[in-house]
């Protein structure tokens, strides 16, 4: 049977590790802190660390536990070569600031991996690829391969891979790593514990505000607190402060593991075609459902924007069909998905959530690469809250910088006339009538109009109906069924909720309101039974 969970948090729990990577969940928030921390991620974690050496006081506010959110969903590969990355920031910025990513990038790179080094926390080295099986494909290759060796990385071109798939040529760069993301986490929670921080996980943070003292109040669901700054580590920021959800684009992208027999592929590979597929190994172990010595295979893509694409478990089947016939007698593990955020300019966003507020800082726009990227924000945030002299390359990272407003602003307006259109067009669609269809079957989920045509969402989950409200807490979209992950995802700034209403992710922080009591699904009568008491 296959898990509907990443291969990472499957064999942390498999471990009997404490789910916040043993640094221990307080009953209390405790105040005031120099530092509050709202997530715990690799941005989280890590700009908690560099902070906890300095001697702050750090709190670490997760929603629900280390490592839930994008790092522990991620498919982990430590690499200056993204695909097409580089290519794609080249047409739309000069090349000083091209070299300003790869350099933050290449900072972050070596910080994780000799972090890494220090604490045994163990990872591979290995060969990164960007390949192409079509003519497009390859011409994003080319041109990909051109900017990196512009940008003086040492790459080389392919014309034959070892993988079991007919490409056009390839890009590569040697010596980039691969790791286990919650090993990382967990080893970052116990250092950050250990010098003196607080991790609080299962409370979500509902909102900051200012108090005349200067200080900022939290406010949680597990009871307020009070620091001097707030690091945003969320994905996207959760507070509407610079309207950043209409500035960043959310991306869901699945991800799969194997069991397979036969040699697999060593490198770690990315093809640059529409329907992309990246390809890497892991190495099994103790506990890896049904696993012998050897290495699982991992296969993701089949990205959309979040919400946007039903039914969702269709990408997770085409995933597994493209495997199944590229690595014949392959036998599915684990399925999962991930949620990524782009910038309208296509670089990280780093720094102040307002220009003129100093107290409140965030990190987003990794667009998939949050392993190099996440530290090197972390790094960024980090120098900024201690005083230090950032890199030279952070001011290519930064919002609010004239170039990222000039060059994101025609990608932002065609955004959000796409989230205009969406939203005008679900509050106009006929949904069907509460109650005009049967209730959904086990795993499946539909809007409906209530009798005061508000819309209704009901699913099924775990043998329990549930109706919700079909209103995105945030700004008012109509959510959609995700029969992938139980979820109702809303397709204008990626929001999403469980089955029961609760926030996942996103910038929404409140549930969707029950419209009605849970109720477990109807027995059925069997003739000649006698009744029940």
């Amino acid at each position: 049977m296959v898990a509907r969970t990443s291969l990472w948090l499957d064999r942390l729990d498999a471990r009997g590790a404490a789910t916040d990577g043993g640094a221990g969940p307080s009953a209390e928030l405790a105040d005031p802190h120099d530092v509050v921390v709202v997530g715990a991620g690799l941005t989280g974690l890590t700009t908690a660390l560099l902070l906890a050496r300095a001697g702050w006081s750090v709190l670490v506010v997760e929603s629900r536990r280390v490592g839930a959110g994008t790092t522990g969903r991620s498919t982990a590969k430590v690499s200056l070569l993204q695909g097409t990355r580089l290519s794609s920031i080249a047409s739309r910025h000069p090349e000083p600031v091209q070299a300003s990513y790869v350099e933050g990038s290449r900072e972050g790179k070596d910080w994780l991996l000799r972090y890494c080094d220090e604490h045994g926390v163990p990872y591979q080295r290995r060969l990164a690829v960007t390949y192409a099986t079509t003519g497009p494909g390859l011409a994003k290759v080319e041109a990909e391969m051109a900017v990196a060796d512009r940008l003086g990385l040492p790459v080389a071109w392919r014309d034959d891979l070892d993988l079991p798939v007919a490409t056009l040529g390839a890009v590569e760069l040697a010596d980039q790593a691969q790791l286990d993301p919650m090993s990382v986490l967990a080893t970052l929670a116990e250092d950050v514990v250990a010098r003196g921080g607080r991790i609080v996980d299962h409370a979500r943070v509902l909102g900051v505000h200012r108090e005349p003292g200067g200080k900022c109040l939290v406010r949680t669901t597990r009871g307020d607190t009070r620091s001097s700054t707030v690091v945003l580590a969320t994905g996207m920021p959760i507070l509407d402060r610079g309207g950043f959800f209409a500035r960043l684009k959310p991306n869901r992208s699945y991800a799969l593991a194997f069991r397979t027999t036969g040699e697999l592929p060593a490198g770690m590979y990315l093809s640059a075609d529409g329907d992309t597929r990246s390809v890497r190994t892991t190495p099994t172990v103790p506990g890896d459902s049904g696993a012998d010595a050897g290495e699982t295979l991992l296969v993701g893509g089949a990205g959309h924007v979040t919400g946007r694409s039903a039914p969702t478990s269709a990408h997770l089947r085409r995933l597994t069909r493209w495997t199944e016939r590229h690595f014949p007698g392959a036998v599915g593990t684990h399925a999962w998905s991930a949620q990524d955020y782009s910038s309208a300019d296509g670089l990280p966003l780093v720094g102040r959530v307002t220009p003129a507020n100093g107290h409140v800082l965030f990190a987003s726009g990794y667009d998939k690469w949050g392993m190099t990227s996440a530290v090197a924000a972390a790094l960024v945030m980090a120098a900024d809250l201690l005083g230090d002299h950032p890199p030279g390359w952070a001011d290519d990272w930064r919002p609010w910088r004239p170039r990222e407003l000039a060059v994101g602003a025609g990608t932002a307006a065609k955004w959000n006339a796409g989230v205009g259109a969406r939203l005008a067009s679900d509050w106009l669609r006929p949904w069907p009538a509460v109650a005009e269809r049967p209730t959904p079957p086990e795993g499946q989920g539909r809007v409906e109009r209530s009798q005061f045509r508000r819309p209704e969402a009901v699913c099924t989950v775990g043998g329990v109906t549930r109706r919700v409200s079909a209103v995105c807490t945030h700004l008012g979209g109509i959510v959609t069924w995700n029969d992938a992950e139980r979820s109702w995802d809303c397709p204008l700034h990626g929001s999403r909720f469980d089955a029961t209403g609760s926030p996942l992710e996103g910038p929404a922080v409140k549930p969707l309101e029950p419209t009605e009591p849970a109720k477990p699904p109807r027995r059925r009568e069997v003739p000649g039974a006698a009744p029940s008491d």
